[in-house]
């Protein structure tokens, strides 16, 4: 009996263990997650070109705060190289972000406020854990927040742009 008992406990403290290293383990990946997304904001503010497109997947999308803009990444790179060839790009900062993992702490998307020229925006991506451990960015999306209370003097203002636009995608559609 003396024995079994032994063996519960030696079991027991075996898996706090292993649950204590997972959680572990998910915390670095937070903090890996949190650094790269911070030195890719800060690529972008130091107009650094490489670092910046460097930690994209070379599948990435990225979704900008303007309807049309949903560009792949050599569209992007299209898109943003004359603001890196100037030397200033866009500086953004987060102000609050959140990490989540897939079972397999393969995937991770995340959510985040950031402080930029257009005031708080909201950045949400998805990151994939390349074959050599380091996290990349397979899709992000840029959005701008808008306070409720104003929502319809913005929605006036886009209706003038937008308009088109819905009218130019039904037809697509058709």
């Amino acid at each position: 009996m003396r024995k079994i008992i032994v063996v519960i406990i030696g079991l027991v403290l075996i898996g706090c263990k292993s649950k204590q290293a997972a959680q572990e383990d998910l915390k670095l990946s937070r903090f890996e997650i949190d650094f790269m997304l911070n030195s890719w904001h800060q690529a972008a503010a130091e107009a650094n070109f490489n670092n910046y497109f460097n930690a994209m997947t070379d599948d990435a999308i990225f979704i900008g705060t303007d309807a049309t803009e949903n560009w792949n990444k050599s569209a992007f790179i299209k898109f943003a190289k004359p603001f890196f060839d100037k030397g200033k790009a866009w500086n953004f900062s987060a102000l609050e972000r959140n990490i989540y993992f897939s079972s397999d702490k393969k995937t991770a998307w995340f959510d985040e406020l950031l402080n930029t020229q257009m005031k708080i925006c909201r950045g949400s991506g998805v990151l994939f854990l390349d074959e050599k451990g380091n996290w990349k960015i397979k899709q992000y999306v840029l959005s701008m927040t808008i306070p409720n209370d104003h929502t319809d003097e913005v929605v006036k203002i886009k209706s003038l742009i937008e308009d088109k636009e819905i009218e130019k995608l039904k037809n697509q559609t058709k």
